[in-house]
Order: C-alpha cells, then sequence, then structure tokens
C-alpha cells in the first residue's frame, strides 16, 4: 500500500474527506493536496534511506500511541495533532525551511490560501504518521533499525530480497520507500552503497 493509499483509507475511506471538513476545504481538494503530499514523502524517505539515515527514518515512525492520530480526524486536526505532524514533517523533508517550501507549491498549485494549507498539511501528516505507526509496530522499527535479530539494515535488506523477516511485515515501509514506484524499495534503498 502506498503513503496515498494509506491515506485514502484512513476512517474506513472516509479519512481525508473527515479532516477537509476540519478545515472547511472540498473533499476533491483534500485528495487533491493528498495527491501531492503522497510522493514529496515518498522521495524523501528513500533520500533518507539512500544517504545512510535509515535509523532516523525509522525513528521518525515510532510511537503507537500516535495511532489515534490515524483513526481520528479531530485529534490529528488539533493544535496538538499538528504540532505532531509539522515536526514529521520538518524531520522526514529535512528542515523548516523544506517543509515551508511544500506547503507553498501545495497552495500554489492546488489554488488554495497558505493559511489553510499550512494547517491542513500538517494535520494530514499527522494522520499519515498514525497510520505507519499503527502498521509498523515499535518492536517492529526497533529490530529493523538494529536492534533485533534482524541485523537493522542489512536484516532488512535481506527481507526484502525474500529471506527471513522474523515474523515482520515490512510490506508497508517496503511501500514507502519504492520512491521510483517499480514495485520494488531494495534499489532505492541501496543504490548509494552499491556504486
Amino acid at each position: 500500500m502506498s503513503i496515498l493509499s494509506l491515506l485514502q483509507q484512513a476512517q474506513n475511506g472516509e479519512g481525508l474527506a473527515n479532516m477537509a471538513a476540519q478545515f472547511g476545504l472540498d473533499a476533491d481538494k483534500a485528495g487533491e493536496l493528498a495527491g501531492m503530499l503522497a510522493p514529496a514523502l515518498g522521495s524523501a524517505a528513500q533520500q533518507q534511506a539512500a544517504s545512510g539515515n535509515l535509523g532516523d527514518l525509522l525513528g521518525n515512525f515510532k510511537g503507537e500511541d500516535q495511532a489515534a492520530l490515524f483513526e481520528d480526524p479531530t485529534a490529528a486536526a488539533s493544535q496538538s495533532g499538528q504540532a505532531q505532524g509539522a515536526a514529521f514533517l520538518e524531520q522526514l523533508l529535512g528542515g523548516q525551511e523544506a517543509a515551508s517550501a511544500l506547503t507553498g507549491q501545495a497552495a500554489e498549485k492546488a489554488g488554495l490560501d497558505l493559511g489553510t494549507v499550512q494547517s491542513f498539511l500538517p494535520a494530514m501528516a499527522a494522520m499519515l504518521q498514525g497510520g505507519l505507526q499503527k502498521s509498523l509496530p515499535d518492536d517492529t522499527l526497533d529490530a529493523m533499525s538494529g536492534g533485533g535479530a534482524g541485523g537493522g539494515l542489512m536484516g532488512m535488506a535481506s527481507s526484502l530480497l525474500g529471506g527471513n523477516s522474523g515474523g515482520m511485515d515490512l510490506s508497508k515501509l517496503t511501500d514507502l520507500l519504492d520512491a521510483d514506484g517499480d514495485g520494488s524499495a531494495l534499489d532505492d534503498i541501496m543504490g548509494k552503497f552499491l556504486k
């Protein structure tokens, strides 16, 4: 499941529309913004992994207690939910400047007020983070980042190649890191190290 699919499946398929209602946005505009956010985050995640920052990337997904952000649009749209989402965007994109640039571009392309998008995108990012955290339990992330028998990055690479994943479902992470959409994250993750 891609990032966009995960967002589209939130709250039994009503998540984006429910989130849009929190900000007085049309559901179609929310879908348009989600369509802009998803590939940007996928690309940023791929770049972090390729740069050797997989541990930091996985750390952004920790916190199973945040799963409520995926299930409840009011929680994601709240001030604390937006703060959580803004921090997630900044960590994933590499700083506040990059997150602000993404917000500005999204507002311009969607033809929306910048202030609305500055509130909506962090809330949507919080909802996404909650969905990822719900799908990837903390103990799974700990194992993938090197704390478990999987052997960290090399263990994860082995799992993506079809080796033993230790019972871990890596599909969500694989889809997230598959920035080029070819169905395999391994080339995206390992490409830099194999050159």
